[in-house]
């Protein structure tokens, strides 16, 4: 029974690190800020983390409509 919930804990850490790090190269370095993944993965993120892969996209694509969850919540189409 130890052994199966160490291979479980370790099996959800390491889902963990593959989703948080692939949202990471979204957010800090892509190169399609529409990327269908990243924006999925963006948008179930916490509140906080969200508003910050949403910085981080801004700061590298402030010249393009922002992906579906960065819009501002005025409807503009705005960056938030």
């Amino acid at each position: 029974m130890k052994k199966l919930l160490t291979v479980l804990l370790v099996a959800i850490i390491a889902v963990a690190v593959v989703i948080g790090g692939r949202w990471l190269l979204y957010v800090t370095n892509t190169s399609d800020p529409l990327d269908e993944v990243g924006i999925e993965l963006n948008l179930r993120m916490p509140k906080p983390l969200r508003q910050w892969g949403c910085a981080q996209l801004k700061a590298n694509f402030a010249d393009r409509l922002p992906p579906y969850g960065c819009t501002a919540a005025d409807g503009s189409g705005d960056w938030e």
